[in-house]
């Protein structure tokens, strides 16, 4: 999801808006659930998406991902395609999303991918140590649902994942509890975060890992670069660049405080 800073209409229902070859998913207007570019619909047209794929620098190979909040599948389809050894899970609370997929081109299901209707809350309950990647862009017409910010959930979340495993988080930065989440994501994470700026509208990006080695180091995301930017038209160097940015300015705010 993409916000701005200007009025939105809002409706419950999900809404598609064609124009110019592109096709986008509105809960309301001119908020952006979704963007896809009719004549290369795998391609990640939203910033915050591409910043989301970030993951693989965590996580190059993952076994398996889940990612709650369909849209238009731009990250399932890419996931789908780049990642055909993963697994892959989407979990949308709306059946008039999901009833959208044939109009974004969105893979039926098969034995390494799914989408199954059920609450993105539910889920992460009942999944203990299962996932390597756990996406969370999960909107309603209101913005960011409850029950997909609260410390619990954050709590269930790394739960969910393996020692290694990361969760990534859209946040919208306009939203009244964005400081809130990003304290319980980091309290639930040990600290283990890091918040990056996506280019498009107010969008913050969270990453959290679970064990394992964190920050990644100078050394570490140049090699996963390499071995991953042919398979990966991401902009993962952008991202990478981002990371490393914060990490160094928390590292200075830290020895500062010593």
């Amino acid at each position: 999801m993409i916000r701005d800073s200007h009025d939105t209409y809002v409706t419950a229902t999900p809404l598609l808006y064609e124009e110019n070859g592109e096709l986008t998913l509105h809960f309301g207007f001119p908020t952006i659930q979704s963007r896809m570019l009719k004549a290369d619909p795998e391609r990640l047209i939203l910033d915050y998406t591409r910043t989301m794929m970030g993951f693989l620098l965590f996580q190059p190979k993952p076994e398996r991902i889940a990612m709650i909040g369909l849209g238009g599948g731009s990250l399932a389809k890419y996931c789908c395609r780049r990642l055909p050894d993963s697994d892959f899970t989407a979990i949308e609370l709306s059946p008039e999303v999901i009833a959208l997929r044939e109009d974004f081109g969105i893979p039926q299901d098969n034995e390494r991918f799914r989408i199954i209707c059920a609450d993105g809350a539910d889920f992460v309950r009942c999944e203990i140590e299962s996932l390597d990647v756990l996406l969370v862009d999960g909107f309603d017409s209101g913005g960011q649902p409850g029950q997909l910010c609260s410390a619990a959930f954050y709590d269930h979340c790394h739960a969910a994942l393996r020692q290694g495993g990361v969760l990534v988080v859209n946040l919208c930065a306009d939203d009244t509890g964005y400081g809130s989440y990003i304290g319980r994501i980091s309290d639930s994470f040990h600290e283990k975060t890091v918040v990056v700026d996506a280019d498009d509208g107010d969008n913050k990006i969270v990453f959290a890992c679970k064990g394992g080695r964190f920050p990644l180091s100078l050394s570490e995301v140049a090699e996963r670069l390499r071995a991953l930017e042919a398979e990966h038209p991401v902009e993962l160097d952008k991202t990478a660049q981002k990371i490393l940015h914060r990490e160094k300015a928390r590292s200075g705010r830290s020895r500062k405080r010593r």
